[in-house]
């Protein structure tokens, strides 16, 4: 994936003072790493507002939205501070046939107490005289709490786009703490060298963030019954957060990971930190593009050599 997410959002939390409310947001814990198990993620008022979506219900879908002052929404077609612009977008797939509505959070951000930014991607099944077609859009949403009430006041929406076909797995429900505060980078990276020294595997690095769709489904793949053996026995995973492509950029260019050919991209160490490879092509940028036996071929190709 080469888009950074929502640079428009993110632009927003840079820019805004501090807004008073009456009840901080609650909190969300980074879940650990382990194969089993991804950072749990409930919000009730996204799941009330995606039941108004699927009801094609434009009054209900209005009351999500703030009105003073006016939610704003940037869509392919523009900027605008009509408050009514989506709910008229969402209820309109109604009568076009949604009957299914996906929601998969990538990302979630609490930048301040009782604001919430939430990076999603929508999987809308539409019936039509063909059977189902699924199409994604890929969404932001910021959400404020003001007297104990969630409302919507940013939004950022893509184009519907059709389903891509993968022959990699897909998560159920991506890990929102897949990539750790950036910060971290470098901590986690002298750990697992650390740790490596004593177990004689190699390290993985797999640059990203969690707002990155293929950076998941590349996740999902690593922990499925296929690949997690060879991995768990082979490699210590760190997946290191690019923000925006603006954080870790020393790390990048210490491993030679050029960011702007997209993510997820990699690179294996040695124990001792000598770089055996870079991805310097985007190899894995698209999990469009590639299959599992790419990732096999990878991860066969790069595992220690421990024949003597």
């Amino acid at each position: 994936m080469k888009t950074p997410h929502l640079i428009w959002i993110v632009a927003f939390f840079l820019c805004a003072p501090a807004v008073p409310v009456m009840q901080a947001a609650p909190q969300q814990s980074r879940a650990t790493k382990a194969s089993e198990g991804a950072a749990s993620f409930a919000f009730e008022p996204l799941d009330q507002w995606k039941a108004a979506v699927l009801a094609g219900d434009k009054a209900a879908l209005t009351n999500f939205y703030a009105t003073s002052p006016a939610a704003s929404a940037k869509t392919p077609q523009g900027e605008t501070q009509d408050p009514a612009e989506e709910p008229a977008f969402w209820s309109a797939l109604k009568p076009q046939g949604l009957d299914r509505l996906d929601v998969k959070v990538l990302e979630v951000k609490t930048p301040q107490p009782g604001m919430m930014s939430l990076y999603l991607r929508f999987e809308a099944g539409v019936k039509t005289s063909d059977g189902e077609k699924t199409g994604i859009i890929s969404a932001g949403q910021i959400w404020l709490q003001k007297l104990g009430e969630w409302k919507i006041v940013r939004t950022q929406r893509g184009d519907i786009a059709p389903k891509p076909v993968r022959r990699l797995p897909e998560p159920a429900k991506p890990n929102t703490a897949l990539y750790a505060d950036p910060a971290e980078g470098p901590i986690e990276i002298s750990a697992a060298l650390a740790a490596a020294t004593k177990d004689h595997k190699r390290v993985l690095l797999i640059f990203g963030g969690n707002w990155c769709y293929d950076c998941h489904v590349l996740d999902t793949t690593f922990h499925t019954k296929e690949f997690a053996p060879l991995v768990n026995a082979n490699f210590h995973v760190v997946h290191v957060n690019i923000g925006n492509y603006d954080v870790n950029l020393d790390l990048a260019k210490k491993y030679e990971i050029p960011l702007e050919k997209g993510v997820p991209s990699l690179a294996v160490l040695d124990p001792d930190g000598t770089l055996l490879v870079s991805m310097k092509n985007g190899e894995f940028e698209s999990t469009v593009r590639i299959g599992p036996q790419d990732v096999l071929d990878f991860l066969n190709k790069w595992k220690p050599n421990r024949g003597g």
